[in-house]
């Protein structure tokens, strides 16, 4: 069926106000408030859920399983261990199940190189949290600025870190400031090496560069600006995360999933290739909303114009010397045991000395709450 353009341009318009944006001539969020944000993304994440609700569903016993509510935790007694998923194990069912329903922020499928690890308390055998790593953006203003990276060796360098598309902590662990034990994760010993050991002779898509297998550093975006989770974390002294600014508000979530595919059927007629997929790029998807809104006349729409914190993490101490001067890597000695005893003493004790609502949260309320939300899909 041909497309329409002015239909499909209504379509668009009528979406992002939908979701809470204000158009007056650009693309914005009508204030910067959280809930305000949230309810922006609130349109994609029910469109997730519908979309795998089966899977939710047909693991929902699993999940409960192995959920605890926050009475039953002994904050001292937390033991950390740091498990990478595989596929079709029943870790990995737990991570994806968690990935959609836990977050305000809608779940998107991971591009490129991709890395998932899941933190489990082994004392109260539970899900603490997760974090998933994929390939990053080949151009990034802030970062390449930051770094110094420039057209000649972004890909090199680019190819030798990794994103944060996911990170964080689950009930009741996250009212423990448990995010911050799955950042310092991150940043681990053994995430390094299981990196080192996954992309062994990796090589460029575009100029076809033998990359070392080294994780040199991660980065990723905060949805609501500066976060809590992020600043102020430091290990031994060192500092674990740098804020380096903010992004400048570009991104694709905000169209609608049959809005996308829409486009996809409009550039198609216009002749244009919209080849997707490994070896694309996570950008790619982006770049194509960016012609299709072009072709349009409405190009300022592919700015959501939420600016989101840029943070990284870097896992060498001198990681501009390395890109600059191609100095060898001073590698920080961080083993995920050591961590986890310095966030149970540092953070996770005083937390819950200081505050009581991890103690309020009850897993049965919580899944008859996910199971009223699943009703209305």
């Amino acid at each position: 069926m041909k497309i329409n353009e002015n239909e499909l341009r209504d379509k668009i318009i009528a979406a992002l106000k939908s979701q809470g944006f204000a158009i007056n001539p650009h693309l914005r969020p009508k204030n910067d408030e959280k809930d305000t944000i949230k309810r922006i993304h609130e349109q994609k994440r029910k469109e997730q859920l519908k979309f795998h609700k089966n899977f939710l569903i047909t693991n929902f016993e699993l999940i409960k399983k192995y959920s605890i509510s926050g009475k039953e935790i002994d904050p001292e007694n937390i033991e950390i261990k740091l498990i990478e998923v595989s596929a079709n194990s029943v870790y990995s069912k737990i991570f994806f199940w968690w990935n959609l329903i836990w977050w305000s922020i809608p779940y998107d499928k991971p591009i490129g190189r991709q890395m998932r690890f899941i933190l489990w308390d082994k004392y109260h055998d539970a899900p603490f949290g997760l974090f998933c790593l994929q390939s990053p953006p080949l151009r990034s203003a802030m970062r390449d600025r930051f770094l110094g990276l420039n057209n000649r060796n972004v890909d090199y360098w680019v190819n030798q870190s990794l994103y944060g598309q996911r990170i964080g902590a689950l009930p009741p662990y996250n009212d423990l400031l448990g995010a911050k034990m799955v950042v310092l994760s991150m940043t681990s010993n053994e995430v390094r090496e299981s990196y080192a050991n996954k992309y062994q002779n990796t090589k460029t898509i575009l100029k076809k560069r033998k990359i070392p297998n080294r994780l040199l550093f991660i980065t990723t975006t905060s949805a609501y600006g500066k976060s809590s989770v992020y600043e102020r974390i430091k290990y031994k002294g060192e500092v674990v995360s740098q804020f380096i600014g903010f992004t400048s508000g570009a991104g694709t979530f905000h169209l609608p999933e049959d809005v996308y595919r829409e486009c996809l059927q409009y550039l198609e007629q216009k002749g244009v290739d919209i080849k997707r997929g490994y070896g694309t790029g996570p950008s790619r998807k982006m770049k194509l909303i960016a012609k299709a809104l072009r072709l349009l006349k409405i190009p300022t729409f592919s700015y959501h114009n939420i600016k989101r914190g840029y943070y990284l993490f870097s896992n060498v101490k001198n990681l501009r010397e390395v890109i600059r001067n191609n100095e060898n890597p001073l590698w920080y000695d961080r083993p995920i045991d050591d961590l986890a005893r310095y966030w149970i003493k540092r953070w996770c004790i005083p937390r819950s000395k200081r505050i009581g609502r991890w103690r309020d949260f009850n897993a049965d309320d919580f899944f008859k709450s996910v199971e009223k939300e699943l009703e209305t899909l």
